[in-house]
């Protein structure tokens, strides 16, 4: 792993894939252990991984003080600035855009215009927050029932924020392939009684992203 200018970069290791370019959930950093897990056993399967953090993230960092996150439309305009950094950096690499909670929706909600403008291969989103917690009338699938760019959700059975019986009920885009982790929750955690662990949740989320991007058009 290597700081770039912001970025925390995991180059692939092995046969060079491509890259997935990953946002952090509302409440946690780029180096979580969740995002730490994830970056590494992704490039372990030849993706390589590169993280950031929104501005409101990256300042408390600096100053210790925690932040609300901003508004949708500033969290859009920053990961649409990363999605061109990248191209920038890196033309004619293979790119998939994705997140944990928070950030895998806004990947989402930028993932149709850009896989129509060729700049991205595809879409991940691990935990995907389908509405606010102890909201479930507050849906956030408007644009995920029209999209274009190949998609990977992969979601906990019992996730507070979209289980298994709510997001089987909603109209969702056949281009989407969601994939459910065993009594894992928001973070894939599975309780004692399942017979899982978050550790072996972790590693399939990451063996059925990889498997995605591997396959997913360009």
């Amino acid at each position: 792993m290597t700081d770039m200018d912001g970025w925390l970069v995991d180059p692939s290791r092995g046969i060079h894939r491509g890259w997935f370019l990953f946002a952090h959930g509302a409440g946690a950093p780029m180096d979580s252990d969740f995002m730490q897990a994830q970056a590494e056993m992704l490039a372990a399967q030849g993706m390589g991984v590169i993280r950031f953090e929104f501005p409101y993230m990256a300042e408390r960092r600096e100053t210790g003080r925690r932040r609300p996150p901003s508004r949708i439309e500033v969290l859009l305009e920053d990961f649409q600035a990363q999605i061109d950094r990248f191209g920038e950096i890196f033309p004619g690499e293979r790119l998939f855009i994705g997140g944990k909670s928070m950030g895998g929706r806004v990947a989402s909600m930028l993932a149709g215009q850009n896989y129509r403008a060729g700049k991205v291969a595809g879409v991940v989103c691990l935990g995907y927050p389908f509405h606010p917690p102890g909201k479930p009338e507050s849906l956030r699938t408007a644009h995920l029932e029209c999209l274009e760019s190949p998609a990977l959700i992969v979601q906990g059975t019992r996730d507070k924020l979209g289980n298994r019986e709510e997001v089987e009920s909603y109209t969702l885009s056949p281009v989407i392939d969601v994939q459910w982790l065993d009594d894992g929750d928001h973070d894939f955690n599975p309780r004692k009684a399942s017979g899982w662990t978050q550790q072996q949740h972790w590693q399939s989320a990451a063996d059925r992203a990889a498997a995605f991007m591997r396959v997913a058009e360009s």
